[in-house]
């Protein structure tokens, strides 16, 4: 690869629900853009994340999870929904990152690479997650009983939450798209905005701090974002969200005892903002009940999900 010549290409990151993909976006991009957390199903929408190297820019689609219709919580519209969203992050992509857990591969593994072999995308496989490797001599057994009958551009042992192992990773990804200028400035991150990044840290919190099952049965709508003026952060934002459920029960376990639990959620979610957006944020947190959002298309589409 000319080392002089500028990359710049759409990458696909593609597997099944949690085996690190946003937070392998997140790694490469330099900044938190993707929530994250140790349940299925946290990435919803497909999200554009902008990373940019000396040798070129790389814009990585991050996306739900490809799975079975099944066994899942969150709903069949969400599910069937999440499913296109992910698949149609395929097109247009000049190649595809398939990640995997390291020392895993099970049916909805080789559903996400049927899907990529399909789409005729050149396919790096991601072997993520070995820092938890505990014998690594496992590890190169494990890459060729994968890589049997598959054709992958490139294998990458690494752990995206360690960032250890990304250099050749990028290297990598770099040499599969076109020679072109970036088609983002340097200093850009996303293509989504302020306002959808705030819901999703606020879901995220909600994925973090609930039950097993709650979690599938919520989502938030931001119903003011508003940027004024700050004599000391410089920026202030006032932010309303609403947590919405689908049961009267549901709302009393988001609201918590005395309202503690809500109120949890609003300030951990506060302070991922400020970090994010370099400035003040006022957020007020609202419950409110809606019923079937979840396996209603019509509601997803007015709550904000795309496929």
């Amino acid at each position: 690869m000319n080392s002089e010549a500028q990359r710049s290409g759409a990458v696909a990151v593609i597997g099944r629900p949690n085996v690190g993909k946003s937070t392998l976006v997140n790694a490469l991009v330099g900044a938190k853009i993707s929530i994250t957390s140790n349940r299925p199903q946290t990435t919803r929408h497909r999200l554009l994340g902008i990373a940019s190297f000396p040798g070129g820019q790389l814009q990585l689609v991050d996306t739900p999870g490809i799975h079975g219709e099944q066994g899942k919580r969150s709903g069949k519209a969400m599910n069937r929904m999440m499913n296109r969203a992910a698949r149609g992050a395929l097109e247009g992509v000049d190649a595809a990152v398939l990640v995997v857990e390291a020392g895993r591969w099970d049916a909805e593994d080789g559903l996400a690479f049927e899907a990529l072999r399909d789409a005729g995308l050149p396919v790096v496989l991601v072997v993520n997650q070995v820092d938890k490797v505990k014998d690594k001599g496992s590890l190169l057994p494990f890459i060729a009983k994968v890589s049997e009958g598959r054709e992958f551009a490139a294998v990458h042992p690494l752990s995206a939450l360690k960032r250890k192992g990304l250099e050749s990773l990028v290297e990598t990804l770099l040499g599969l798209v076109p020679e072109a200028p970036p088609m983002y400035a340097e200093d850009e991150i996303t293509d989504k905005s302020q306002r959808f990044l705030a819901g999703e840290l606020v879901r995220e919190q909600l994925m973090r701090q609930l039950g097993e099952e709650l979690p599938y049965a919520t989502t938030v709508e931001i119903e003011k974002f508003e940027e004024e003026p700050s004599p000391k952060a410089g920026v202030m934002y006032r932010i309303d969200a609403v947590v919405w459920v689908e049961r009267d029960g549901q709302k009393a376990i988001v609201i918590g005892k005395g309202g503690e639990r809500l109120r949890e959620i609003g300030s951990r979610a506060r302070q991922q903002m400020e970090r994010l957006f370099d400035a003040k944020v006022f957020l007020q947190t609202w419950v409110r009940v809606r019923e079937g959002w979840s396996d209603n298309e019509a509601a997803l589409r007015e709550l904000g999900y795309h496929d």
